[in-house]
């Protein structure tokens, strides 16, 4: 493929399967483009160039996570023009839509038939030459700088919700959440966290808000639990001394703490992601799953995390005394961890029906409005205090 001007497009292809990356160049060769091969990370890193028009990159790599590959290169100011598409043959939407948040221009399963992919490289293409209007580099420059201002000034305020043990009823633990001080788009945690995701500030933003949080808590623990959510990528980063430094500071054992592994972004690579789980497990933290029944947790997750406890997703939760289907899926859940000696959570309980069914139903602890909405105050005295009528 030609530009206007009569000069080949130049293809970046990234992935460690041979035979593919062979077949896939000479095809694109008979089309016209010109193709470079990584096989891994580090390699597609080191030979990409401001004159690469395309990369196509594989999500799984023998040193890293293509996520991981796609967020530096539309970190750097030098490369983040350049568009990406994405392969993997486990298209998972979640997978997709992390991808897409990380900046990818498409997701493509494999294999996929050679015309789809010729086609879709077509569209990315021309979509690319179009220059992004002002307004769009504007907005995009005022996330960032806002973002920074947040990270230099500390404008991250923890918020803590109780989860109470259900039968007896008692103060089992706090769940910790970040709210941004922040105006406008970014005053949305979700946005937030993706901004932060996607411009390469996300590990440094939980480590604020952690230290602020664990400050605090640190005055007012008894034998409480502190749960702190934690996406894969922080697992993945090499962040594991900067967390031990901060509870050694601060002198709350880790043996304490459950990591909450918040699935905004699904696992990738596996392997990478459990040898870094070592790190902290060796070291006494213990881990949770979040969201268990909806949005990226997987049976998969659980099998390959082995958590200590797993957490029911709101959405399966609300409205449980009306849906038989429901039900059935917390009955499965709390016996498949009465079973392996986990804790089941169920979180999202906004009236007492659904308190009182969960209960029934053998849930271990729960955590929701109807308890307590979750607060900027933490006031673990006032937590303890808080009974059933």
């Amino acid at each position: 493929m030609e530009s206007s001007f009569g000069e080949k497009k130049h293809v970046l292809l990234v992935d460690d399967e041979k035979s593919l990356t062979q077949t896939l160049s000479m095809l694109l060769g008979t089309r016209g483009y010109d193709v470079d091969v990584a096989h891994c990370g580090k390699d597609a890193l080191r030979f990409v160039s401001t004159n690469v028009d395309l990369i196509l990159l594989d999500v799984v790599l023998p040193d890293f996570v293509g996520f991981e590959v796609c967020r530096r290169l539309k970190q750097a100011e030098k490369t983040q023009h350049i568009p990406i598409i994405m392969l993997s043959a486990h298209a998972l939407s979640e997978n997709k839509i992390e991808g897409l948040y990380l900046g990818a221009d498409d997701f493509l399963s494999k294999p996929c038939g050679h015309e789809e992919l010729f086609a879709r490289m077509e569209v990315v293409l021309r979509r690319s030459a179009a220059p992004a209007t002002a307004m769009q580099e504007r907005e995009k420059n005022n996330v960032i700088c806002e973002l920074r201002r947040i990270l230099d000034e500390g404008l991250v305020v923890p918020f803590y919700q109780p989860i109470y043990q259900l039968d007896p009823f008692a103060l089992y633990g706090v769940e910790v959440l970040t709210r941004p001080l922040s105006q406008g788009i970014l005053a949305d945690p979700e946005k937030f966290f993706k901004a932060s995701l996607q411009y390469g500030l996300y590990t440094d933003m939980e480590m604020l808000a952690w230290s602020l949080a664990l400050r605090r808590l640190s005055v007012m623990l008894n034998d409480e639990k502190i749960f702190l959510n934690c996406n894969p990528y922080f697992i993945e980063s090499s962040q594991f001394l900067r967390v031990k430094s901060i509870f050694e500071q601060n002198q709350i054992p880790a043996s304490n703490v459950f990591l909450e592994i918040t699935e905004r972004t699904a696992i990738a690579n596996f392997e990478l992601f459990f040898e870094r789980l070592r790190d902290y497990r060796d070291y006494g933290f213990r881990f949770a799953v979040d969201d268990v029944g909806g949005g990226y947790s997987s049976l998969e997750t659980i099998v390959e995390t082995k958590p200590e406890v797993v957490k029911i997703d709101r959405h399966i939760v609300r409205n449980v005394c009306q849906d038989s289907y429901k039900r059935s899926i917390i009955k499965f859940i709390v016996s498949f961890c009465n079973e392996n000696g986990l804790i089941s959570i169920a979180e999202g309980i906004e009236d007492r029906a659904s308190l009182e069914l969960v209960r029934e139903l053998g849930v271990h602890a729960g955590q929701g409005y109807y308890l307590c909405r979750p607060t900027a105050n933490a006031d673990l005295a006032g937590f303890r205090k808080i009974i059933l009528d």
